[in-house]
């Protein structure tokens, strides 16, 4: 239905857009995981749902508006500079919305203000939407209980089979990869699992199988356009956050840390640091810290999945990709890890995963990969050992690689 309401055009053209985006929302049937704990409302709180630009964010948003006659889907970056309370507030008196879907929310100044006032003010539920990590709790604006946040991240191996191929598996539990239990259905998948790593966890892989123009062109609207939204830099910052995307997107994961971006960009580790925490709450660097407390603590710096190959072929990023996937997995599974490092920097096995009262050292690569990784490693009885190996067979401790996808 089309509300015409004179006198207000403003409004008027937000109506259309937002029947526009109802009748999109009808074109994509199956639904993100994620969409059943957004769509419950928990108490009063508001929802907001963070990840990367092309996971399916706005369509998720349009879905939940599509699907009640008091939603009203509203995408910020088309709206021009207004007060968002007041603009809540004509489209609950006028007409009579009571869930407002909110897709880029960034892009509205004071974002915080005024949450906090339709919140207080409005009888009506808000769902919104970034690509960029959001400082709701840092602000004069204490928003830790009016906003519940959600991360939507691009597809887990186990959903991308589900939307590419139509194939459902439960969870796969890690309990069960350790032991070797339960795992001949999922293992007749790792074919797919090399078009996965080329792109295939990004919805829009399954209508453009050429994702490479499509991600570079989203890492420049992050970079132009969504960074600035949050943070005050000028132009030149912003050429060298590009270079700093290209020097880590082209070099070997080992060693690349805030010191080594600095000194390879003739940039103080400030600096340096202050970037790679941005592109980290844009979700293209993914930045991972040492376990332990003796050693410095500075992270290594991998990328989410698959941006390393703007800057490099699939063959010559293989062994940081294989990285890129085990970190995005562990954190799209909500466990907590950590890297490997000696407190002289000698090489170790690669991460450290916490499970409570266990932990498990992991080291991840090629078929060749074996026990002679973890050699000198203190092993005792609250530690396990996994391998996790891209191609090879399962045998002793070492696991597919593919595996930790299901989690």
């Amino acid at each position: 239905m089309f509300y015409y309401i004179p006198g207000d055009i403003n409004l008027n053209e937000l109506s259309e857009l937002d029947i526009l985006a109802k009748r999109e929302a009808k074109k994509y049937p199956h639904k993100r995981e994620k969409y059943a704990s957004i769509a419950i409302p928990a108490g009063r709180s508001f929802v907001g749902i963070v990840g990367p630009r092309g996971v399916g964010k706005s369509v998720l948003l349009k879905q939940l508006a599509s699907e009640s006659d008091y939603a009203f889907y509203l995408s910020l970056d088309t709206v021009e500079e207004e007060s968002l309370f007041e603009l809540a507030r004509n489209l609950h008196e006028r007409l009579k919305v009571r869930l407002l879907l909110i897709d880029e929310i960034h892009f509205t100044k004071k974002y915080q203000k005024e949450l906090k006032k339709i919140y207080d003010f409005l009888e009506i539920h808000v769902v919104f939407s970034s690509s960029v990590l959001l400082s709701l709790y840092e602000s004069a604006y204490d928003l830790s209980r009016r906003v519940r946040m959600e991360h939507l991240l691009p597809f887990s191996f186990r959903e991308f089979l589900f939307f590419k191929h139509g194939v459902r598996l439960p969870v796969l539990s890690l309990n069960n990869i350790l032991a070797n239990r339960e795992l001949n259905e999922y293992l007749r998948y790792e074919f797919a699992f090399e078009d996965y790593l080329k792109g295939g966890l990004f919805p829009f892989s399954l209508e453009e199988p050429e994702v490479k123009p499509i991600l570079q062109n989203v890492l420049n609207t992050i970079i132009r356009r969504d960074i600035p939204q949050v943070a005050h830099l000028n132009v030149e910052e912003l050429d060298v956050i590009q270079k700093t995307v290209r020097f880590i997107g082209r070099s070997e994961v080992d060693g690349i840390s805030y010191s080594s971006v600095a000194r390879n960009l003739g940039i103080t580790k400030y600096k340096s640091e202050q970037y790679v925490q941005l592109l980290e709450k844009a979700f293209v660097i993914n930045p991972v810290f040492p376990a332990g407390t003796n050693v410095l603590r500075e992270p290594k710096i991998l990328m989410f999945l698959p941006y390393r190959l703007l800057f490099k072929e699939y063959a010559d990023s293989i062994g940081a990709l294989r990285e890129d996937f085990l970190s995005e997995a562990l954190l799209t599974a909500g466990i907590s890890f950590s890297y490997l490092k000696s407190t002289r920097g000698a090489k170790t096995p690669d991460y450290l995963l916490n499970l409570g009262q266990e932990q498990i050292i992991v080291e991840v690569g090629g078929k060749g990969k074996g026990r002679e990784q973890f050699k000198g490693v203190d092993i005792n009885k609250s530690k396990k050992m996994l391998i996790l190996s891209h191609g090879g067979s399962i045998e002793g401790i070492k696991r597919s690689l593919f595996l930790i996808g299901f989690l």
